[in-house]
């Protein structure tokens, strides 16, 4: 596959303006509603899908399969990080109005450091063959961890990262309003949004850990694994904000996760004796996750009243 300069130039060019146009329609505080929500994500989809048309245009039917399959894998992943950022917004009280400005700064830091990894990932790969072999063995392990300790929750006040963040950066425990940094005392102090900030963001780099491998094992392109990354996290905020009042009903969707990278991590353990096509990849991720929603949606259901 080869992919000139100016098609990279162009995709980091519709990202940054789809940024922009998003930063702008979300420049005052207020709470993102479920209808709001839902448009967005609309768009994102949308412009996910579109661009998987021009993959199939430019370069071909299967490399767009690979592009769609690596974006469905990462967008269910992405759910993963809803359940956290729900928990982590949940813990420190986080207004609704301010959420969305936290998320769009962590989407830019994810962006930035998953570009890195990819980066980082294909040269293993091209200098260490066997090193796909490593990212299949980790995958089916942390499957195998996720499915095991789903329910286990975390205490952030024990975090070794939020512990770090209050020793080495002054802070203060009062809101002031969107503002990340104020000046308290004649000195500059981090505000809780800020701390929050920070936890989002090495909470995605640790998913990245997990979801960049995953992608590896429908395609070794760059350029398609880091756009199938990009237009699923592009969409990530506006998910957030239609799935966030659902998570408890999404009992059996970790589980689900979890047998996605389990699947995937087999497929690259098996790359030598059976190479997976990618329309069959694509299609168990899909009904693994379809399974888990039905079956925590019926599990969760409200029962009907009956009268007498």
């Amino acid at each position: 596959m080869t992919v000139p300069i100016w098609a990279w130039a162009a995709v980091l060019g519709v990202i940054l303006l789809m940024l922009a146009v998003d930063l702008f329609a979300h420049r005052k505080a207020h709470v993102v509603g479920v209808r709001e929500a839902l448009a967005w994500s609309g768009v994102w989809v949308v412009l996910g899908v579109a661009f998987g048309a021009v993959v199939w245009w430019a370069w071909g039917a299967e490399f767009a399969g690979q592009y769609f399959a690596g974006y469905v894998i990462e967008k269910s992943l992405a759910v993963d990080n809803v359940f956290v950022f729900a928990i982590i917004f949940g813990y420190f009280a986080v207004p609704r109005e301010h959420q969305h400005r936290i998320l769009f700064y962590g989407v830019l830091g994810a962006l930035v450091f998953r570009a890195v990894f990819i980066a980082a990932g294909s040269a293993l790969l091209a200098s260490f063959a066997w090193i796909l072999y490593v990212f299949g063995a980790f995958l089916v392990l942390t499957g195998i961890r996720m499915a095991l300790h789903r329910e286990q929750e975390v205490d952030y006040e024990r975090n070794v990262v939020l512990r770090a963040f209050r020793r080495l950066v002054p802070s203060t425990e009062s809101l002031h309003g969107r503002k990340f940094l104020v000046r308290e005392a004649g000195r500059w102090v981090a505000t809780p949004l800020l701390a929050v900030l920070v936890l989002i963001e090495v909470t995605d780099i640790v998913f990245a850990v997990d979801s960049i491998p995953a992608i590896f094992a429908v395609t070794r392109e760059p350029f398609l694994v880091f756009t199938s990354n990009a237009f699923a996290i592009l969409g990530l905020r506006a998910l957030y904000f239609l799935l966030a009042d659902l998570m408890h009903r999404f009992v059996y969707l970790k589980l689900g996760l979890a047998l996605v990278l389990v699947w995937v991590g087999v497929k690259m353990l098996l790359l030598e004796v059976w190479k997976i096509p990618t329309g069959l990849s694509l299609a168990v991720v899909g009904l693994i996750l379809v399974t888990a929603v039905g079956a925590s949606l019926l599990r969760t259901r409200t029962p009907a009243r009956t009268g007498r």
